[in-house]
């Protein structure tokens, strides 16, 4: 039996959400090993987007079953206004099942997405969204000029070569420093780096006197959200290693996929290198052990090392 009238009832406005919904996914389970500076990362991530971001936004975090200092820290931040939409997943749902969550739960036209080790540099937002904006068919745009596999962006090779008001090209346009500060934060070598960007060219667009790179990538990305729910949902079977089928979903529907060709944003991987130090959570100290010696690079050894932390961490950490 109700008693009383609800005074919601009495109230005559609501919050209204802000036109872009800026999305982060974190999975961090443990604080050691792989993990170990993962929090800290993660904390720059979300105060690079606090402090560089000057555009009007809502910041939406779901974390995907991390352990439970992440889980208290994500709390204190929405506690204290910092997060307007968090979502404290109890299992981990991989990485397309968050994206299918966010894709269908953000109330903003447009949604501005990072994985949880993204540097976010002043300004980034503005131009990302200028980009989508430029061309009505443009369903993605990442901050930073890179190469991506063509093969995931044939729509936007096909509308270049048609349309007369833009100039396509390939060739070589990328410079080998940003090339190789991705690729470094994702752990390649140098040598197998330098080949690579040897023998890629990147597909580019001019279009009102700049150039654009022609794909996108699915670690950060703005995007509208019509766009992103026509697509869905992603498949997701497993935690990790099927992002690309969002690349090959928005390819397959005709939409555009850009970079921008100046450096908004950045991948900084499971450490904090020297120029992500100087943030307002501090400089972190390095943890963990380091192991030296030359044999340490004998790769018998590094697969038996490799093989004892996957046991380990399946014993401690996987349902």
């Amino acid at each position: 039996m109700r008693v009383g009238q609800n005074p919601a009832k009495s109230a005559r406005t609501v919050a209204q959400p802000k036109k872009i919904t800026v999305a982060v996914v974190s999975y961090i389970p443990t604080l050691g090993g792989y993990y170990a500076e993962s929090l800290e990362v993660f904390k720059t991530c979300l105060h690079s987007i606090w402090e560089h971001t000057k555009i009007p936004y809502d910041l939406m975090v779901f974390d995907n079953a991390s352990c439970h200092e992440v889980r208290d820290y994500l709390s204190a931040a929405q506690d204290a206004g910092k997060i307007q939409y968090l979502t404290l997943s109890e299992q981990n749902i991989g990485k397309a099942g968050a994206w299918n969550f966010i894709f269908g739960a953000a109330p903003g036209d447009y949604i501005a997405y990072a994985d949880s080790d993204v540097y976010h540099h002043p300004g980034w937002l503005k131009p990302q969204i200028e980009l989508l904006e430029m061309f009505s068919e443009t369903g993605m745009v990442t901050g930073m000029p890179m190469w991506t596999p063509e093969e995931f962006s044939t729509a936007t090779v096909t509308w270049a070569e048609q349309d007369p008001e833009v100039k396509f090209e390939r060739g070589k346009f990328l410079a080998w420093e940003d090339y190789w500060q991705h690729s470094k934060s994702l752990g390649k070598d140098e040598a197998y780096a330098r080949e690579k960007f040897d023998n890629i060219q990147e597909a580019v667009i001019e279009y009102q006197d700049q150039r654009y790179f022609i794909g996108a990538a699915h670690f950060q990305f703005v995007a509208r959200k019509t766009a992103l729910q026509a697509v869905m949902p992603i498949p997701s079977e497993r935690p990790m290693g099927q992002v690309r089928r969002l690349d090959v979903a928005l390819n397959e529907a005709g939409y555009l996929r850009f970079c921008t060709p100046d450096l908004w944003v950045q991948h900084m991987g499971n450490t904090l290198r020297p120029e992500f130090k100087m943030s307002p959570t501090g400089t972190p100290q390095k943890s963990g052990v380091r192991i030296a010696g030359s044999w340490w690079k004998n790769r018998l050894v590094r697969r038996i090392a490799h093989w004892l932390y996957h046991q380990t961490f399946n014993i401690l950490y996987k349902d």
